[in-house]
């Protein structure tokens, strides 16, 4: 064992904060929250911001999903999933006032020659400014952007057990894939069927990526775990994971599902954004939050809900990404109506105050 395992494996039991104890806590030991005026985002677009391109051959043909939003030399900075029928690949769009995007093109493509990414590979973050109202501009290490993605071994839409990696880029636009730092098999029971999306975080010379991760169970089940590093090469999976499980059954938001955080500061409180399934198989984007990075108590309301029948999310609205400009916090989030396998995925926006007449009109 090595002087940094050793420590690593000190700062995890800290961290942890025995947390069975803690989740053993009587409710009445516990202050009342602070309001949740902050972390809310009632008014959506109702519309795409960024939609298939329904160009035959482009990566992006059939859905767009997964945005990650950050600001980056002046401009803000959208990367996202597309979906050609095939499998998962990753584009850029940049956009100047956060509701109109312009794409850039493919930044992360799938590799016939790699094992890993034969099919498949979605960035999930970058490191980037994790204070909810920052406008998220974008942290180098050691000169480099930093990236999460995960890739899922088989061709079809998120098929076989997925695992993550990192990758890093000085321009945004050509990356450096390294080899997958957390795989299934290396964990527990409830990540055994794969992988999905992460959130990467630093705080206090600690590196955290947050991710959810799905059993091997008919029909499966997703939770959200994190794993640490002090050096964004070896990681150690959280002692207490997951971190957060899903509700009770047929009762609770997020009862099959609890995925794709998004984790952010507010003063001295950490906010998890993720979407929850619940019995009626609609998704719904919902809220934790903590006084550190490893223990959350959940927000009983949805942050934002499906809407009525007929509407761009009227099945699911979902997979979080959050940035705050000009007075406004945005919410980002993938928008599903239909029927699968005939649904229109596209991404959406919601913000904390009501839109101009000459946006929400498009």
């Amino acid at each position: 064992m090595t002087a940094f395992d050793d420590l690593s494996r000190r700062d995890l039991i800290r961290l942890a904060g025995v947390a069975a104890g803690a989740a053993a806590l009587p409710r009445a030991a516990i202050a009342a929250p602070p309001s949740l005026a902050p972390y809310r985002t009632p008014y959506k677009l109702d519309r795409f911001v960024l939609a298939p391109s329904g160009v035959a051959g482009s990566f992006d043909e059939k859905k767009v999903d997964g945005p990650f939003v950050f600001r980056h030399e002046g401009r803000f900075g959208m990367t996202y999933v597309g979906w050609d029928g095939i499998g998962y690949q990753t584009g850029l769009a940049e956009s100047d006032d956060l509701v109109t995007w312009r794409r850039k093109g493919v930044i992360l493509a799938r590799d016939p020659a790699d094992p890993v990414t034969r099919y498949n590979v979605s960035s999930s973050s970058i490191l980037r400014d994790s204070a909810l109202q920052s406008t998220g501009e974008l942290i180098k290490v050691d000169g480099r952007y930093v990236c999460s993605w995960n890739a899922y071994p088989a061709p079809g839409y998120e098929e076989g057990p997925a695992v993550i990696g990192l990758a890093t880029s000085r321009d945004l636009i050509h990356w450096e894939r390294g080899a997958p730092i957390l795989r299934p098999e290396d964990g527990a029971d409830w990540e055994r069927g794969g992988l999905y999306k992460s959130y990467l975080l630093r705080h206090d010379g600690v590196y955290y990526l947050f991710y959810n991760a799905k059993d091997a169970g008919t029909p499966w089940h997703e939770q959200i775990g994190v794993a640490m590093s002090r050096d964004l090469k070896t990681w150690h999976r959280h002692p207490g994971n997951p971190i957060i499980r899903n509700g009770v059954p047929g009762q609770s938001l997020d009862s099959r599902f609890a995925s794709n955080p998004f984790v952010l500061r507010h003063g001295d409180q950490w906010a998890m954004y993720y979407f929850g399934i619940a019995k009626d198989g609609h998704s719904r984007e919902l809220l934790a939050r903590g006084d550190d990075l490893t223990r959350f108590e959940k927000v009983e309301e949805a942050m934002i809900d499906v809407g009525p029948p007929g509407s761009i999310d009227e099945k699911h609205a979902h997979k979080p990404a959050v940035i705050h400009h000009d007075g406004a916090l945005y919410h980002f989030y993938c928008a599903v109506s239909g029927i699968w396998p005939d649904e229109t995925r596209g991404i959406t926006v919601a913000r904390s105050s009501p839109w101009p007449a000459r946006q929400a009109g498009g």
